[in-house]
């Protein structure tokens, strides 16, 4: 169960939502001691606490190692929890909100996204960045325009 994807899940872009992440991240992650320390039999519940304890945003660093922000986006696209609980998503702690506008944006159709992501270009909170080139300052609202506006998303993502 750990990493398969919940029975009854919705295809999204025609595909598995795992597959939204790059295979050879996807195997990193799946290998990694956050993820099975962490991220075994989360739920949309109990991922809260995980990403409440978030001290910054990014895909891998290092030596293409998985950060744990997205371990639980990974987990997210596993579990697909409810629209009504994203959005309480978007009103917590900005790295569990930072969490849930990634997955928003990778999942729902164009209209939605705008319509849940708009609100928080008025967040000026701030977001640690961790890439491989180290850390970095951003804000909520850099962000979220970055996921509104660009084509690759700032992550390691597979094509579609």
């Amino acid at each position: 169960m750990a990493n398969t994807t919940v029975t009854g899940a919705l295809a999204i872009h025609g595909k598995n939502p795992q597959f939204l992440v790059e295979t050879v991240i996807r195997n990193r992650i799946y290998e990694s001691s956050y993820w099975k320390e962490h991220c075994f039999a989360l739920t949309a519940e109990s991922l809260i606490d995980n990403a409440i304890q978030l001290t910054y945003i990014g895909g891998v660093y290092a030596n293409q190692r998985p950060t744990s922000f997205i371990s639980l986006l990974l987990k997210l696209l596993q579990i697909q929890p409810e629209k009504e609980i994203l959005v309480e998503y978007l009103r917590a702690d900005e790295y569990l909100r930072a969490l849930a506008a990634i997955y928003i944006r990778l999942t729902f159709p164009a209209v939605e996204v705008y319509g849940l992501l708009e609100p928080l270009l008025k967040d000026y909170s701030k977001l640690r960045a961790r890439d491989t080139g180290g850390y970095s300052l951003t804000f909520m609202d850099e962000y979220v325009y970055s996921l509104l506006t660009e084509e690759r998303l700032p992550l390691p993502f597979a094509q579609s």
